[in-house]
């Protein structure tokens, strides 16, 4: 027998009540990834000229949905079983991965920064989460949550939202697709 942590059960339970109070439906789909490909490359060939850390696709991920969320009033809100509580900004919960088990940090007003203060941000709460120094501040207020499985080669998945938010987007793997005998990088999107 294995015993299983306290965050763990607090992620289980969660997770479960979750399911069991939504009705939750997940949407996938795919796009054509050549520019976002080719738009990191360039910020990472120029990154010491331009003062940018390592730009990631999730961090272009993150700058793209916190400027999307604005137009997406009932997405970017959390539902408190009575009313909608609408955002006036992204505040983006960027899932992590940790020995102790997930935990989904806040960038707070995503909106407002840049895509450099996003990767710096994004980039410091992850290190902070896998180090155990995390505030737990910083693991509540999200109103949306994005979720990337993509380096672990899923193409497609069902993304659990995380109440009170009303939505999850998960970040999936980029596969190769054809259109029209053009074979393009295609990466994968769940929003459940």
């Amino acid at each position: 027998d294995v015993p299983m942590t306290n965050i763990r059960k607090v992620i289980s339970k969660a997770m479960h009540n979750s399911l069991s109070s939504t009705a939750q439906l997940t949407l996938n789909t795919s796009f054509d990834a050549t520019e976002i490909m080719a738009y990191r490359k360039k910020l990472k060939a120029s990154s010491e000229a331009l003062g940018l850390p390592n730009i990631t696709l999730n961090d272009i991920i993150i700058f793209a949905a916190s400027r999307a969320l604005m137009k997406f009033d009932k997405i970017n809100a959390n539902f408190t079983g009575e009313k909608l509580l609408k955002f006036t900004h992204a505040n983006i919960g960027v899932a992590v991965d940790t020995e102790r088990g997930l935990m989904v940090p806040t960038l707070n007003c995503a909106d407002l920064k840049s895509l450099a203060q996003i990767s710096a941000e994004a980039k410091e709460l992850a290190g902070a989460c896998k180090g155990g120094s995390v505030s737990p501040d910083l693991l509540k207020g999200a109103s949306f949550t994005i979720s990337n499985l993509g380096s672990m080669g899923i193409e497609s998945f069902t993304p659990v939202i995380n109440p009170p938010q009303t939505a999850i987007l998960g970040v999936c793997g980029i596969t190769e697709k054809s259109k029209n005998g053009e074979f393009y990088p295609a990466m994968g999107l769940s929003l459940t």
